[in-house]
């Protein structure tokens, strides 16, 4: 059916065919899982995983048509038990009927334990739509009876591909003269995520006049002119949460703290407020000050006990000690360090020495010897080579400039020497 010219751009411009969807070739693209699926009419309740503005629901809209089957669309914000049991009821007369949870990791144990009895003989089909990682916030159930799809934030090359085709065959844009001179800072404020480019460029293109030459100063202007109230319904939602991060990170306690409330103000669920400063903790802070960690998770798991309003004392208390924590990305960056080396490297075999060796034919075959067991050693070190032959002496972790990193920089230069150049 049209989508009206009233609609918002982000509407009009929404993919009809899964040829259309752009920036998920993995899931969507020929021969990829979903497509192939389609393409046989087989598909399984799924639960798709991913940022804002990726494609989550429209491509459950596109399995609904393409299936010609019933759908039912419900927020896990605004409905309960007793809108899944109708829908079930319903969907008893019709087997295979689309089930479409947007948000789905804020649905509580309840209310996704009334899902799977459906869900197992097949009543509904339920595709799920979160921007959590559902390990940690759809039950063990449910999450077994789902297969689990990434879709990833849109890229510059994504972005500009969508940019191109709204101005090229969206009705109303079609109608202004429009000229791309810059489209840096409209890239970089989509943040990879296409509603929010749309909207954006819906906004530029309204207010500017005719002909309309694209500028990162433009864009900007007309971005800082809107409204910046925390939007409950997730407009502001990353932005919130990144002006939060950056505060804490940046050692500004009054600032995270201000941030914190607009997002308890706005609504803003606990849990992932909590998760984003376990992961700050490991990120931002690490070694230079490992009880950070500790204290974040326990900030996590007491907002789980404890619910609002009082949950905001804990995360203010975790927030502020976060802020003020010395700072060390150095665990961060070993680890970022390592992946590139394994995806350029592959997979280089364990050294002789440190492979296992339960059989007599793994021994016979060299497996273990030479080992060097360390506690035998004075200080319970020796300096023997754990890594690859082809990446020997390779240094990942550099420890961060701090009192307590540097104690380790010492401690790694008595034992290594000049090896890891310390």
């Amino acid at each position: 059916m049209p989508v009206k010219t009233t609609s918002p751009l982000a509407e009009r411009m929404r993919p009809v065919e899964l040829s259309d969807v752009v920036g998920q070739d993995h899931l969507v693209g020929p021969g990829s899982i979903l497509y192939q699926a389609l393409e046989k009419g087989k598909i399984y309740s799924m639960i798709f995983w991913g940022p804002p503005g990726t494609g989550k629901t429209t491509i459950a809209r596109i399995i609904s048509e393409k299936l010609k089957k019933p759908f039912f669309q419900i927020s896990a914000i605004s409905s309960g038990v007793r809108e899944i049991r109708e829908i079930i009821e319903h969907s008893e007369k019709h087997p295979g009927s689309i089930l479409f949870i947007d948000e789905i990791h804020r649905f509580n144990k309840s209310q996704q334990d009334a899902l799977l009895g459906a869900v197992e003989k097949g009543t509904v089909i339920l595709i799920g739509a979160t921007t959590e990682n559902p390990s940690f916030e759809v039950n063990a159930a449910l999450l077994s009876r789902c297969q689990v799809y990434v879709l990833k934030p849109l890229d510059e090359s994504a972005l500009l591909t969508l940019l191109h085709k709204a101005i090229a065959t969206d009705e109303k844009l079609r109608q202004k003269k429009i000229e791309l001179k810059e489209t840096r800072a409209l890239i970089q404020l989509s943040g990879g995520d296409a509603r929010k480019l749309l909207n954006l460029v819906e906004l530029v293109f309204d207010y500017a006049d005719d002909p309309v030459i694209l500028t990162d100063a433009l864009v900007m202007e007309t971005a800082q002119k809107k409204i910046a109230l925390y939007d409950k319904s997730g407009e502001q939602h990353y932005d919130i949460i990144s002006a939060f991060i950056k505060s804490v990170r940046g050692s500004d306690p009054n600032a995270a703290v201000y941030w914190l409330a607009r997002m308890l103000e706005g609504g803003e669920d606990i849990k992932f407020i909590a998760r984003r400063l376990v992961i700050l903790a490991s990120e931002d802070i690490g070694n230079a000050n490992p009880t950070a960690l500790v204290l974040a998770n326990a900030a996590f798991e007491a907002v789980h006990k404890v619910g609002l309003p009082e949950a905001g004392i804990i995360l203010s208390q975790c927030a502020v000690y976060l802020a003020t924590s010395p700072k060390s990305n150095a665990s961060y960056l070993a680890i970022n360090k390592a992946l590139e080396t394994v995806s350029q490297t592959g997979d280089l075999p364990v050294p002789l020495h440190l492979r296992n060796a339960p059989t007599r034919l793994m021994k016979n075959l060299g497996y273990g010897k030479d080992y060097e067991y360390s506690h035998d050693y004075e200080n319970h070190f020796t300096p023997q080579e754990y890594l690859p032959e082809e990446i020997s002496g390779m240094k990942f972790y550099e420890p961060g400039k701090n009192p307590r990193e540097e104690e380790m920089r010492s401690r790694l230069k008595q034992l290594w020497k000049d090896k890891y150049k310390y």
